[in-house]
């Protein structure tokens, strides 16, 4: 598929000639079948050993983040809002024995995207309260992008959920690595944040 001049394309913009070339040499697959942006995360579902306490922990973080219970039974509550969703839901009976992994395949931890630092720092306080929630680190920088800013914590199953706040456009920014000053595609990451030479 090819798009005409003057087209809308990508994010709604227009493109001329010259731009609709590059872009297409970059993003065309296979015979020309374009790539789409996502416009974030439709919603992420997850299961959980102990219902009777992940349930309404859940539930309560969904609220607290603005967001609203769509669905909710003893053993499942689906939230909406923020620009995403959250479904959790019980193991079934059999296997509530297999505790959560982050080293098996599967999910690693989950991140939510933070508005301000301000909004980090009252994640944390909502979950100090909370007695069946543990915290994994308290608010802190770290190297993963310029002005990474977050919290870690766990969940009653011992899933970790993350909540981080970058500034302006992160890796996309000027000193972001997919900026035009940035170091490119890193190599690997660690604790201290991403490796790589300069492309």
């Amino acid at each position: 598929m090819r798009l005409a001049e003057g087209r809308v394309g990508f994010s709604g913009a227009f493109w001329t000639a010259a731009q609709r070339s590059t872009r297409e040499r970059r993003l065309c697959l296979g015979n020309c079948i374009m790539s789409i942006q996502v416009n974030g995360i439709a919603h992420i579902q997850l299961t959980v050993n102990d219902p009777d306490r992940g349930i309404p922990f859940w539930e309560a973080l969904c609220h607290f983040l603005q967001m609203e219970t769509l669905v909710r039974s003893r053993d499942v509550v689906y939230c909406i809002g923020s620009r995403t969703g959250i479904v959790v839901r019980a193991a079934p009976v059999q296997k509530r024995g297999q505790a959560f992994d982050q080293e098996s395949a599967g999910l690693h931890h989950l991140c939510l995207r933070a508005r301000s630092r301000h909004d980090v720092d009252a994640v944390h306080r909502f979950v100090l309260e909370r007695e069946e929630a543990r915290i994994v680190h308290d608010p802190e920088e770290a190297n993963f992008a310029p002005g990474y800013y977050s919290v870690l914590f766990e969940d009653p199953d011992g899933i970790r959920i993350e909540v981080n706040f970058v500034p302006g456009q992160g890796h996309f920014g000027e000193d972001g690595r997919l900026g035009p000053e940035g170091d490119g595609v890193a190599t690997g990451y660690d604790e201290s944040g991403f490796h790589g030479e300069r492309k």
